[in-house]
């Protein structure tokens, strides 16, 4: 399934939660939370990519499919 995601940084993906509505909600040392409705996701915010395993988690708080995903790419 990993596979699959493609490789994000974490402004990249940022900038996709926005476009889908989640909003920033606050920040924890280096991790920002976003949330939209009754949903609620925890992006790493480092200087690199985010690892594939941290990416399906957060594609899976989103309540999208990977498929859905990928097309706000």
């Amino acid at each position: 399934m990993s596979g699959l995601l493609p490789s994000l940084t974490s402004k990249e993906l940022i900038k996709i939660l926005q476009s889908i509505g989640f909003e920033f909600y606050r920040q924890t040392g280096s991790h920002r939370i976003y949330v939209k409705d009754n949903l609620q996701v925890i992006v790493p915010f480092h200087n690199k990519d985010i690892k594939k395993g941290t990416l399906y988690q957060i594609i899976k708080g989103t309540g999208l499919s990977i498929d859905e995903f990928k097309k706000y790419l």
